[in-house]
């Protein structure tokens, strides 16, 4: 059978595979061994490849809302044609706010939602932008914003050259890694223990990856923050600091020295249940390492300190030397970003720069709260969100109260949802358009490539044509635009040739861009494209750091090895002052609430989340190969909490907390310590109207109902679905 080669769109390790292909039917996937990156890794999720692309579920054609409220399958022209009649009028009676814009975490997977959701939020020129980052990694983006001046400056931890990994709540032999792109976690985390390397795991489950660590620490949830002070006091107590060759760009060191005086092991111990011994132990083995990174992840930003674990986990890669250095903490540089611009001051990252109507929440990255997404929909008054454009997302099931999300949807006056399936969000919409399967998509990573463990660039054509009557993930994208700001009638070439002439006009502008001084008209002749996205994709690569074209990469199908990660500092910097701002005044504002937690006491129980190999949120479980299995949807609780609680394995309990009342079944493990109850993330297909029969088969519970939305970090925004108190109790 012939075969052809695809990056996996499922996960952030985006491994290339190589599917086997009967005519237009995907029948096998496998690792690819030739791929630079990844050689020849995959996971179940890869493997179910063909599956998930030929699930009958996935809308085929558009569904248009009709006069009698329900949605029925229509053409193309006619879904464009309504929300071209729609949308421009509502927005020139309310004005650009009128209208929302929610994006999901499977954009950063596909190459249209990479592209084009930025000139959407440009043309409509609406603040209200929500987006998963505010139910996941936002704490990140803002921390790496305030210290180094970019949101998208996250450093990555070396790990092939690594002598020692510390792990905050991240668990990538379940997730294959976030924020750090590296396929075959498991086996990188093996080599690192093989070369006599040691490997540290901080979490409250004794997740797959603690059980692989030297020493695993099962913190108490939420209190990461507090541990890491801790850390960073120790480590100016003992003369551990040294910054190495990063001293010369830093600012702040003795101011930080001043914050965590009040943090010292033996004054957080009781809050992390975690004792002062094992703590300065940690921190002399990070600083006694040859070479460390401090990796942290969900599980240390989804909690009430998300942005504080952030920035303390940077400032342990500073404060060891392992910024910027080969084995510690670098800065990926992707093909596609800019030429680096030379060194020196930038224009900073500033919060709040508009707040939220309702509730006053202040803006991060241009981006608010999803949290707040349902009272800027229900509440009267200027301003109010009357539209939504939701582009690959289900906050209905990732978002807290889903049930106050779910009625606010369906008193919108019009809503548009790109998805390939009907599903718990979706359903409200007035039009759904359905993008093609995977197979039939070019895929390039513009987000992960800048968060690789390794540098390289890869690119893979769509491994078999459109089926009639489907439309191009990128075309639909394109047309919307052109639907949603009043151009209805413009060709969809368009909205790339807009973006190119405007890149352009900039880049010819900058003496350190590779177009600088040239005719405009004369470089875009010369890009390459069978597709305005394959055309920008061209100039993006020839603009970028690496001078490549997109010709050159079509003739290397399994990517281009660009070499490991280099130290960036002083070029990546972006700061005010050029240099790494080692305590941001929004920081320091922001750590006497840490101080408040020292004496707070500690909840009875509390509730933490959990990944599953075969899973990714929400949007995986219609396929009965992932459906399966160990990816199951229950109460994880230790045994001595179990006998305290009255559960018993395989019955029934029955979880409240602000936001609602769940009842679930019982798994008792010891793999959760006690005080500690975990439901996963991203079930509850239980809501009538939708159309994804396995998941509807098998729903689990919506464990973000718990939550009423009032819980958030307040620099980021983000929503605290870690470590909140539940109570439990046995159902019956």
């Amino acid at each position: 059978m012939p075969t052809a080669l695809r990056i996996c769109p499922l996960c952030e390790a985006t491994c290339g595979l190589t599917l086997t292909l009967d005519g237009t039917r995907v029948t096998g996937a496998r690792g690819d061994r030739d791929d630079v990156f990844s050689q020849g890794f995959i996971c179940p999720k890869g493997a179910s490849f063909g599956e998930l692309d030929a699930d009958p579920d996935r809308l085929r054609t558009p569904l248009v809302r009709g006069a009698d409220g329900t949605l029925a399958e229509a053409g193309w022209e006619e879904a464009f044609d309504l929300i071209a009649r729609r949308l421009p009028p509502l927005v020139e009676r309310h004005g650009a706010d009128a209208v929302g814009v929610v994006l999901g975490n499977p954009n950063v997977h596909t190459m249209a939602g990479a592209l084009y959701p930025p000139v959407l939020l440009g043309a409509l020129r609406t603040r209200g932008l929500f987006t998963a980052s505010t139910l996941d990694q936002m704490p990140k983006h803002v921390s790496s914003g305030l210290m180094f001046g970019d949101p998208f400056a996250i450093p990555v931890p070396d790990l092939d050259r690594t002598a020692h990994l510390l792990v905050i709540g991240a668990n990538p032999l379940e997730s294959n890694g976030s924020l750090c792109t590296a396929p075959d976690f498991p086996g990188k985390l093996k080599a690192l223990r093989k070369r006599g390397g040691t490997l540290t795991v901080v979490d409250p489950r004794r997740t797959r990856t603690a059980r692989l660590a030297d020493r695993h620490v099962a913190v108490r949830p939420g209190t990461d923050a507090l541990l890491l002070a801790a850390l960073v006091h120790v480590l100016y107590e003992e003369g551990l600091t040294d910054l190495g060759a990063l001293a010369a760009h830093v600012q702040g060191v003795e101011e930080v020295e001043a914050a965590v005086r009040d943090f010292t092991p033996e004054t957080v111990a009781g809050a992390c249940d975690v004792d002062a011994g094992t703590i300065r132990a940690l921190a002399r083995e990070l600083a006694a390492a040859p070479a460390a990174a401090v990796y942290g992840r969900v599980g240390g930003s989804t909690v009430a300190y998300g942005t504080l674990t952030n920035w303390l986990v940077d400032v342990l890669n500073v404060l060891t030397g392992n910024l910027d250095r080969p084995g510690g903490a670098l800065f990926p540089l992707s093909a596609t970003v800019p030429a680096p611009r030379p060194a020196g001051p930038g224009k900073g990252f500033a919060l709040g720069r508009w707040t939220s109507r309702v509730s006053g929440h202040p803006e991060a990255k241009g981006e608010l709260p999803m949290a707040a997404l349902a009272e800027e929909i229900e509440t009267p008054g200027e301003g109010r969100i009357r539209a939504l454009v939701a582009i690959a997302a289900n906050p209905v099931l990732s978002a807290p109260d889903g049930d106050r999300l779910d009625r606010a949807l369906g008193a919108l006056d019009f809503m548009v949802s790109v998805d390939p399936y009907l599903n718990e969000t979706s359903r409200h919409a007035d039009v759904i358009l359905p993008p093609p399967p995977p197979a039939q998509s070019a895929h390039f990573d513009f987000a992960f490539n800048g968060f690789a463990v390794r540098n390289q660039v890869r690119y893979t054509p769509a491994p078999v044509p459109l089926e009639p009557g489907r439309m191009d993930e990128c075309e639909i994208h394109a047309r919307l635009i052109l639907a949603a700001t009043g151009m209805h009638g413009a060709a969809p070439h368009t909205v790339d040739d807009m973006v190119i002439a405007r890149t352009l006009a900039r880049a010819v502008t900058e003496p350190h861009s590779p177009a600088h001084g040239q005719d405009p008209q004369e470089y875009a002749a010369r890009l390459t494209g069978r597709t305005g996205a394959e055309r920008r994709l061209d100039l993006m690569l020839r603009l970028g750091p690496y001078g490549l074209t997109l010709d050159r990469l079509r003739a290397h199908p399994h990517g281009i090895d660009l070499g490991p990660l280099e130290p960036r500092v002083p070029q990546v910097l972006k700061t005010r002052s050029g240099r790494v701002e080692l305590l941001p005044e929004p920081v320091a504002a922001d750590l006497p609430r840490l101080r408040e937690a020292l004496s707070a006491p500690g909840d009875s129980l509390v509730l933490v989340g959990r990944r599953h190999l075969r899973s990714n949120n929400s949007w995986m479980h219609n396929v009965p190969t992932l459906n399966s299995g160990t990816n199951t949807c229950t109460l994880q609780v230790h045994p001595e909490d179990a006998d305290r609680l009255g559960l018993t394995d395989g019955g029934t309990a029955r979880v409240k907390a602000e936001g609602g009342e769940l009842r679930v079944p019982v798994e008792v493990t010891d793999a959760v310590r006690p005080g500690v109850v975990s439901i996963p993330h991203g079930w509850g297909h239980d809501r009538p109207g939708t159309r994804m029969a396995v998941a509807a088969g098998r729903p689990g519970v919506n464990v973000n109902q718990l939550l009423d939305g009032s819980r958030l970090d307040p620099l980021s925004g983000t929503a605290v679905l870690n470590g909140f108190p539940v109570r439990v109790g046995p159902a019956s």
